[in-house]
């Protein structure tokens, strides 16, 4: 009866073991095929329209004027989406091949109604923002605004129009200070964003609120590598700030932006959002997120200061995920400045727009090779806001084409052999087999030489 269970025991495991074979195969297939960047056809950059043959809403918005429009968007079905005030702008947008959708107030309306809104006493912990879709202003109060400055905002609001909607939020409007490799200093942790330059030197791009002018970086939080120093730096009102290179230069992967993983995706241009865009963003706390832009122009009540003319998404962020990069494509469009919620609960996240951070520090993106311009090596201006709209629906945006990340720090051999990204996992599970199938063979050898030397002690005696 004993053997007889060894036996059964013994099959079990070589079974296992076969199975854990097979199994560690096909996770090793499953990582290789993740790990090869798809080709150049299966990842198009965004095109010059968004229908691939007529105008792209953002320039017929600039054609028609913000008196007779109100914004545009991506559709579902990846064409542009135009908001109009009159059946002659709405037949002009339809020869042009987008879609019209005629509203009841211009851009001029909503643009007085924000401004009127700005000059009204600050509420720290409101934002607000334009929502093309329905024609509106939305006011958004955190759970930190008392009761009485909500009475105050909503008395506001309705003596501005009945175009304003207030609406509460969950959580608390605030930085995301504390990616995208981090990176660390006496103020805290925040994610480096994309790769600069002026021509002679480069510099990281990430969020003001990180740091002000002369905060110094390292790269680890023993403080063994120093990164650079913080050379420009804005917040509030804008926020954006420049960290110099200790060396001078970015070096090997200069454009690529990490996703986790020792993984990361190329940076080949930029431009600015729009709504209705898939977007993806990056940081060091939370890692790699998507989401969807929802407007544009947005301002935010931080505690430590207002900032304007933020993208809002839906894409969740948390501390430390501060001047992380929001990317599309491979095309780069802002740096993380706050929101709230997390990525368990989701929320809102607020962006700075790449486009105007480069303008106003006058220095340029550092792109792959292959989409350099004229200047400096691997530098690239800005294109138009149309380039970051595909000729396809918003839900076929990937990030862009991926590439691995060079100088990263912090990841130990077990981190890279257990991440499910890398072959290690599938490596390991096929070791573990091999070694249940050896000991298996092994203890059978074993039984049988004890077996036989019984018998013939039997024999002899």
């Amino acid at each position: 009866m004993r053997h007889a269970r060894r036996r059964i025991v013994r099959r079990v495991t070589r079974l296992t073991a076969v199975a854990g074979l097979l199994l560690g195969g096909a996770m090793v297939t499953q990582a290789a095929m993740a790990s090869e960047p798809p080709p150049a056809a299966a990842r198009p950059l965004a095109s010059a329209s968004g229908t691939g043959a007529g105008e792209t809403g953002a320039a017929l918005v600039a054609r028609l004027g913000t008196a007779r429009t109100a914004g545009d968007w991506i559709g579902a079905d990846g064409r542009p989406v135009v908001a109009v005030t009159d059946e002659a702008a709405a037949r002009e947008v339809r020869r042009a091949g987008a879609e019209a959708k005629v509203v009841q107030h211009s851009m001029n309306e909503l643009k007085s109604a924000t401004a009127a809104l700005r000059s009204a006493p600050r509420v720290a912990g409101t934002a607000w923002a334009v929502d093309y879709r329905t024609n509106q202003v939305v006011v958004s109060a955190d759970s930190t605004v008392s009761a009485g400055d909500w009475s105050r905002m909503s008395h506001a609001a309705a003596r501005i129009g009945s175009f304003v909607r207030m609406e509460r939020t969950k959580g608390t409007f605030t930085t995301r200070l504390n990616g995208a490799q981090p990176i660390l200093s006496t103020g805290g942790r925040c994610s480096a964003g994309f790769n600069v330059t002026d021509g002679r030197s480069d510099f990281i791009l990430t969020a003001g609120h990180c740091g002000p002018a002369g905060s110094i970086w390292f790269a680890d939080d023993q403080a063994g590598r120093q990164l650079g120093r913080t050379v420009s730096s804005t917040f509030p009102g804008s926020d954006f700030s420049l960290v110099q290179y200790a060396s001078g230069k970015a070096g090997d992967g200069a454009d690529v932006v990490a996703i986790g993983g020792g993984n990361g995706v190329r940076i080949t241009g930029l431009a600015d959002a729009a709504v209705g865009q898939r977007v993806f963003r990056s940081g060091s706390t939370s890692g790699l997120h998507d989401g969807t832009v929802t407007a544009l122009n947005a301002t935010v009540n931080y505690p430590e200061g207002t900032v304007t003319g933020l993208i809002q998404t839906t894409v969740c962020a948390e501390p430390g995920d501060s001047g992380g990069p929001l990317f599309s494509d491979g095309i780069a469009l802002g740096v993380t400045s706050g929101g709230n919620g997390d990525c368990t609960t989701g929320g809102t996240t607020f962006f700075q727009p790449v486009t105007r951070a480069l303008s106003a520090l006058n220095v340029k993106l550092i792109v792959s090779a292959q989409n350099a311009g004229a200047g400096a090596p691997g530098a690239s201006p800005a294109p138009s806001a149309s380039t970051a709209q595909g000729a396809m629906a918003p839900n076929a945006a990937s990030p862009g084409s991926s590439a691995a990340v060079t100088g990263a720090t912090g990841r130990t051999l077990l981190a890279r052999l257990t991440d499910t990204r890398n072959v290690g996992p599938g490596l390991l599970v096929i070791a573990g087999s091999l070694i249940a199938l050896v000991a298996t063979r092994y203890i059978r050898a074993e039984q049988d030489r004890k077996a036989y030397q019984r018998h013939y002690s039997a024999t002899w005696g």
